[in-house]
């Protein structure tokens, strides 16, 4: 998954590629778009995540399209953006995934939208953003992930909201900011990643800051940035990713 084409793991950084303007990591696997449009993967294939039509590991990038924007990656399967708006996806698809309305994972990219602006891959789940503000999601929904008001596995895209200008996917759970600032979150929130100040689970979008500029998931935890710049953090913290000094859980924002 380091892409230097070997299987050693590497203490410090190792150049593998250059001209590289957007990357993304799956769980076991990477991307990259270059300067030119051109998307690289490279990494665990075993359900078809690299989109080189194998189930075939590559531990050096391989081209897999063209014309890309931008792609992220989700735990078993992997989303594309290209510049005419359109929007692609492949690997793993037992719980919808891929939003194609089947539950058939996919060796290479299919084509699943137009007219979009951004996307994120959750461990299982999908999201995407249309051109005018319409966040879309589909795939997993055991923890109400989706935000559609239900806990039911979607195989095709559904409207979330309106109005959004950005989003990011954890593992089990959603985020996403409005024009105006203010940052939604639903989905798991056994360790607090929804940061409402509860552990309960939230299948519809729950506002929890507002003011935010930008913001960003991991697995199990939630990070924001504020208009005046200060770093707003909550979830899990057993490692110490809240970087507030502790390894305590943060259900609330903390700065």
């Amino acid at each position: 998954q380091l892409g230097d084409g070997t299987t050693t793991s590497r203490t410090q950084p190792v150049a593998i590629l250059s001209s590289i303007t957007q990357l993304a990591a799956g769980a076991n696997h990477a991307l990259a778009v270059t300067s030119t449009g051109r998307l690289l993967t490279w990494g665990l294939s075993d359900q078809g995540q690299l989109g080189d039509n194998s189930t075939s590991n590559r531990p050096t990038p391989t081209e897999v399209l063209t014309t890309v924007s931008a792609a992220a990656g989700g735990a078993h399967h992997s989303l594309a953006l290209k510049t005419d708006g359109s929007l692609w996806a492949w690997g793993a698809n037992s719980l919808g995934q891929l939003g194609d309305g089947t539950t058939t994972s996919h060796l290479a990219p299919v084509q699943i939208l137009t007219g979009m602006g951004g996307l994120a891959a959750g461990g299982t789940h999908s999201l995407a953003l249309t051109t005018d503000g319409r966040l879309l999601a589909w795939g997993a929904n055991t923890y109400g992930q989706l935000g559609n008001g239900t806990t039911t596995n979607s195989h095709s895209p559904v409207q979330v909201m309106s109005n959004v200008a950005a989003l990011a996917a954890g593992s089990e759970h959603s985020l996403a900011l409005r024009h105006d600032g203010t940052l939604w979150a639903w989905g798991r929130n056994q360790y607090g990643q929804l940061g409402d100040g509860g552990s309960a689970n939230r299948s519809s979008p729950y506002q929890i800051l507002s003011g935010v500029a930008a913001l960003a998931a991991g697995a199990n935890h939630g990070l924001a940035i504020t208009t005046d710049g200060r770093l707003r953090v909550w979830g899990l913290n057993s490692a110490g990713q809240l970087g507030n000094g502790t390894t305590a859980n943060s259900a609330t924002p903390v700065e």
